[in-house]
Parts: structure tokens; sequence; C-alpha cells
């Protein structure tokens, strides 16, 4: 399937008035969990054009520095994630504590990027923008658009770079999780039911 960009929102939905932002649960983390996957599905091209402004003044202050730090949290990222897929504790914690696994990361991430002297350019280049993302993605209250869209990119009919780093830690809406489970045993009997019919007719055929 190919990844498409998904569409910048308009700043007056991103950053509309007070009353579409509201503090979540922290009671109910799968509630929790499943706006701040929402709304990081829904304004992924948003964020990632703040993102790049901040990572521009970083970079243009020091280049060197923030492509060696990124490069680092990618290497990072990826290297947990193979290991998750080997190690049953890592996937457990990948997928039940979601938040905990990125910050892993990103300590990692700091331990590393530290022995090279970029300190400040991790913090302002790569942290920062990550934690404004989280926050916002946390507060900001979801509309119809937002689920319908994002139920599309969950059972599969589309997919976008954010889609692809949140199947990596397996995070998806639990409505999302359920439908999609309902489709693929539907496909399943299917597939199962389709040699049966065609053994019926071809015993009917020659009978």
């Amino acid at each position: 399937m190919d990844v498409n960009l998904a569409p910048l929102r308009a700043w007056d939905d991103f950053f509309p008035g007070s009353d579409r932002f509201a503090r979540p649960d922290f009671r109910d983390i799968s509630k929790w969990n499943n706006r701040v996957v929402s709304n990081l599905l829904y304004y992924q091209t948003n964020y990632l054009v703040v993102a790049a402004m901040m990572i521009s003044v970083v970079g243009f202050l020091s280049p060197f520095n923030m492509i060696l730090g990124g490069i680092i949290v990618v290497l990072v990222f990826t290297g947990f994630v193979w290991a998750a897929h080997n190690k049953d504790i890592l996937r457990r914690m990948k997928k039940q504590y979601p938040t905990a696994f990125v910050m892993v990361v990103m300590l990692a991430s700091y331990f590393l990027i530290s022995m090279f002297g970029g300190v400040m350019v991790f913090v302002f280049g790569i942290t920062f923008p990550l934690l404004l993302m989280f926050i916002h993605a946390s507060l900001r209250l979801r509309n119809l658009k937002n689920k319908l869209e994002n139920k599309m990119e969950g059972i599969g009919l589309k997919k976008t770079p954010m889609g692809i780093i949140l199947d990596a830690l397996e995070q998806q809406e639990d409505s999302i999780n359920k439908f999609a489970d309902y489709i693929s045993k539907a496909r399943e009997r299917c597939t199962s039911y389709h040699p049966t019919l065609q053994g019926i007719m071809h015993a009917q055929a020659h009978g």
C-alpha cells in the first residue's frame, strides 16, 4: 500500500478557541491514549510543520549536532522496536506503556548524544518538539471528521507516515482495533468458505 502524507489541517482548527481544549482524564488511560493517537494521526502534517520550523532554527545554529542527533534517535528507536519484537517484556512495555517506551528511547538517545556534546541540540531540537506534540495531542478535543479519517487509517484503507510509526509502537484506538479484528476474521471466513464452495460446485457439475 502506498504511503500518503496527510493533508495540512486549517490552523484555526489546529489552534481553535479554548473551548476545544480540555484536560484528559488521567484515570482513564485508554481514553487518553485514544485521544493522543487520534490527534497524532489527524494533525500529523501540522505537527511536522511546527517541528520542522523548530528543527530548522536549531539546525541553523548547530547543523552537525542536529543531523547527528536525528540519526541517533532514529537508530535507537529502530533498535528498540526491533528488540521489542524479540523480547516479550519490551513488547508488553511498548504496547501497554508507550509513553514509558518512548522515554526510554529518548534517555538512551540522550546518553549517546551527550557523548558528542550535543545536549542542548537534543533538548531544543528533538525533545521539545516531541513534548509540544504530546501536550497538544493530549489536550485537543476530537471532532467527527477526526474520528472518521483515523478509522480509515486503522482498518488499512490508507497509510500515512505517522500511522507507520504508531503501528511500530502498536498504538491504535481501541475501537479501531476491534473493527480491524472483525474485518480480519471476516476475510478469514471468506477464504475458508471459498474452497468449500468451489468443491461443492465442482461435485454438482460432475454429479
